[in-house]
């Protein structure tokens, strides 16, 4: 078993599609076992993406992540990773598979509804940023 992160991105959540996204990452066969709505500031969306912090869409990237409430979730299953990748789509919604959040969801490439960790140590960071070990169950 793996385990990834999601956020559900301030577009989706200011469009309500929360419940949307949470249905299609369910029905894909992936568990969740920790969630919560909050609100990053500024500082905290810079320490998230601070692997980013030399190029040059950071600054717009952290801006946008702190515009609004998001959703975090930490995602289990079989391959948690590659799976909810593939369920997410390409970055930019015009190269996304038809089904796929993005494709879906997507409003342009920066407002594109949701990230997903790329590989198990970034994955490792991620959950470790939102979530304590008390907050995961299963």
């Amino acid at each position: 078993m793996q385990r990834t992160l999601s956020i559900i991105k301030p577009d989706a959540v200011s469009r309500n599609l929360g419940g949307a996204i949470l249905k299609m990452i369910q029905d894909s066969g992936l568990r969740i076992v920790a969630m919560k709505m909050i609100h990053l500031s500024k500082a905290q969306a810079e320490g998230f993406y601070h692997v980013h912090k030399a190029r040059p869409f950071f600054a717009d990237l952290t801006t946008f992540m702190s515009s609004g409430p998001v959703v975090v979730a930490i995602l289990e299953g079989e391959d948690a990773i590659v799976k909810y990748r593939t369920l997410m789509g390409a970055t930019n919604p015009a190269n996304a598979e038809e089904g796929t959040i993005r494709k879906l969801y997507a409003l342009d490439i920066e407002k594109n509804s949701v990230h997903g960790s790329d590989a198990p140590e970034t994955a490792a960071f991620e959950t470790a940023y939102f979530f304590s070990g008390l907050e995961i169950v299963g």
